[in-house]
Formats: C-alpha cells, structure tokens, sequence
C-alpha cells in the first residue's frame, strides 16, 4: 500500500502539473484573442490598404455629414413684402428716434415743472 500510495502520489502530482501547464496556454490563448489593439495592428501590417480605404470613406462620410447645410426655400412674393415691410419699420424707428431726440429737452422741463410745483404744494419746505 505504501507503494501504492506513492505512485499515486506521483501520478497525481504529475496530473496537477500537466492541467497548470494547460490552464496557463488556454489562458495565454486567451490572453492573446482579447487583446484587440494588438490584433488590430497586426491586421494593418499584413493588410494595409483595407484599412486605408476604410478610414478614408469613414473620413468621407463624417465631412459629408456635419457639413451638410439645411435648404431653405423662399417665396419671391413673400421675401419681398417682408422686405418692405422691414424697411418701412426701420424708417419709422428711425424717425422716432430722431423726434424723440428733438422732444426730449421739451419733456424733460414739463416733467420738472409738474413735479416740482407738486412737491411744493404738498408742503411748506424745511429748512435746515
């Protein structure tokens, strides 16, 4: 039994030995299929001009698609009323501004005149 037992031992051992030594390659296999920057750089170096094609129309496609600008129709008709329109605007604003400019020592002295003659018909004022 003693002999036995260390046959069984060896054996064993040797068996233990023989699954580390395939469980260490299984996972160096797998090792080397997740390494994805490692296999992509291989593939470039045995085939270059896929992945040179490919980029460039990918390159392509996204110039393509961020400067793509929107199409906007116009009615003639409508552009030009609105033309009008917004001149006739400007020309009103601009003559407001310009009556508003020439009125405004006017307004000023009759606000002060009203106020003031307000301020003192309330009461007598004080002196200090």
């Amino acid at each position: 039994m003693a002999r036995e037992s260390g046959r069984n031992n060896s054996e064993l051992k040797e068996e233990i030995a023989r699954s580390r030594a395939r469980v260490t390659r299984d996972l160096r296999g797998l090792r080397d299929e997740l390494d994805f920057p490692k296999r992509i750089r291989r593939s470039f170096r045995r085939q270059p001009v896929p992945w040179i094609v490919v980029t460039a129309v990918a390159g392509l496609f996204l110039v393509l698609s961020f400067t793509r600008k929107k199409k906007v129709y116009v009615d003639a008709v409508k552009a030009s009323k609105s033309g009008k329109k917004l001149l006739e605007v400007g020309f009103v604003l601009g003559a407001l501004r310009i009556v508003a400019t020439l009125l405004r020592p006017v307004i000023v002295s009759f606000v002060s005149k009203k106020l003031g003659s307000y301020a003192n018909s309330g009461r007598p004022a004080k002196k200090w």
